[in-house]
């Protein structure tokens, strides 16, 4: 059942929302892994990282949201079920229990590398259907670099 009328062919409209709801599962599913890490990380440079942790958490759930409206606006009903992001999700995540800060920044490194991968295929897949979602996957893949590049950086010097 379609709510909402798409103002884009059905074609269009099922390659955009498919793109969409996976956004929306990696994003929401990066939000989990940055908590899980915030709440358990140790080591001598808990403080940055745990407030680091936050701000990828807050980037990742303002985009669940918006990618979520966007994918609602094209008549596509978006699904943040708890059941729905565990089937799907694919980003690696921190180990059970206490993790060590410079496993954090390991975790969250390739965590991240793994959803701007994913988002990259989306941003070329949803070229010529809707260059609207691509520019909002454009804009989150942005941000993520930037966050990417930020945990990185805590890598230095390397061995």
């Amino acid at each position: 059942m379609t709510v909402v009328k798409s103002t884009l062919p059905d074609d269009a409209r099922r390659i955009a929302g498919d793109a969409l709801q996976d956004t929306l599962v990696d994003m929401l599913g990066l939000s989990l892994i940055g908590k899980q890490a915030h709440w358990n990380i140790v080591g001598p440079r808990f403080r940055s990282i745990h407030l680091q942790l936050d701000e990828v958490v807050s980037t990742a759930r303002g985009f669940a949201d918006t990618v979520a409206e966007r994918a609602a606006a094209l008549g596509v009903a978006p699904d943040g079920r708890p059941e729905t992001v565990a089937a799907r999700f694919q980003l690696p995540g921190p180990k059970e229990g206490w993790v060590r800060d410079t496993d954090v920044v390991q975790v969250m490194v390739e965590a991240l590398e793994e959803a701007i991968r994913r988002l990259r295929e989306r941003i070329e897949a949803t070229e010529k259907p809707d260059p609207v979602t691509q520019d909002l996957l454009i804009a989150v893949t942005g941000e993520l670099e930037k966050q990417r590049w930020m945990f990185d950086a805590e890598n230095w010097p390397r061995d």
